[in-house]
């Protein structure tokens, strides 16, 4: 049986499959990203779902596909633990970026993720080019859900935000400042607690002209820094993976005619590309 996995910073979805590819079950457990998420916890988070458990000793192929896991520590640390668990699995660790493009193209493209971090990538239609790592939340992540959740902390004890958007955010969020301080230098996942004020714009009916500006700043952010880097940005068709993305569409069109670039597909969730990629690949081989 063979064990796929999305792994986002704030949730992770499963899909176990079997040797004809049909699929056996999915699932979900918390974020799973490996370079803010203590081993112990990582264990814990994999170790508590009943599903999961149920299968730690048939897995055959366990391919996780994660954020956090762009370079060879984290990386390392997450194998250790998914083996720690699958004692019978061959157990492959890949960053998200590669889940992204299967689930986004089979042709070239670039490829890039907005959910609760932001990246890119250019895919040649064989391989992944990513000249630029990754740095994660703190110095990275463009228009990503951490990013918008920065900014609205920021713009709130600024004073920047509308009076009576302000009003709504302190009935929907506790903003007290060892709260927020606890959350960001104590507990786990800090860029997934920032990217869960993000809903504060992502759910609302409408967009006012507030949240439309500082959507579209980030989004203009992103293509600056994760887009135009790329000498083909012109030639081939971008295309989004997550949540930020899936509802940023109308925004993500302006910009695009802006700077004369052509947008792609967008895919809320790449585990349904991923499972249509896994069953042709079994049914192939």
């Amino acid at each position: 049986m063979t064990l796929i996995t999305d792994g986002g910073s704030t949730k992770c979805d499963w899909v176990l499959l079997d040797n004809s590819g049909e699929l056996v079950f999915k699932t979900a457990t918390s974020g799973l990203n490996p370079t803010v998420v203590p081993k112990e916890e990582l264990l814990l988070r994999i170790a508590s779902n009943e599903d999961l458990k149920s299968v730690f000793n048939s897995v055959e192929i366990l391919d996780f596909y994660g954020a956090g896991c762009g370079t060879a520590t984290p990386r390392s640390i997450l194998k250790e633990v998914l083996e720690e668990l699958f004692i019978k699995a061959k157990v492959n660790v890949s960053e998200d970026m590669e889940a992204a493009v299967f689930a986004a193209t089979t042709k070239p493209g670039i490829v890039c993720i907005l959910g609760t971090g932001s990246n890119s990538c250019y895919f040649d239609g064989t391989e992944i080019h990513a000249p630029i790592p990754a740095l994660g939340f703190i110095l990275m992540d463009e228009a990503s859900g951490n990013y918008f959740g920065k900014r609205l902390i920021r713009d709130y004890y600024y004073h920047r935000m509308p009076i009576e958007i302000a009003e709504e955010f302190e009935k929907k969020f506790n903003l007290e400042a060892d709260e927020i301080k606890m959350n960001l230098y104590k507990k786990p996942n800090p860029n997934a607690y920032l990217a869960s004020f993000a809903q504060f714009i992502f759910t609302q009916k409408e967009i006012n002209p507030y949240f439309y500006a500082l959507i579209k700043e980030g989004i203009s952010n992103f293509i600056e820094c994760r887009i135009l880097c790329y000498e083909k940005a012109h030639e081939v068709p971008v295309h989004f993976i997550g949540s930020i993305a899936h509802f940023s569409e109308k925004i993500i069109k302006e910009c695009f005619a802006a700077h004369n670039l052509k947008l792609g597909n967008i895919v809320q969730r790449p585990i349904d590309g991923l499972i249509d990629y896994y069953k042709s690949r079994i049914h192939n081989s």
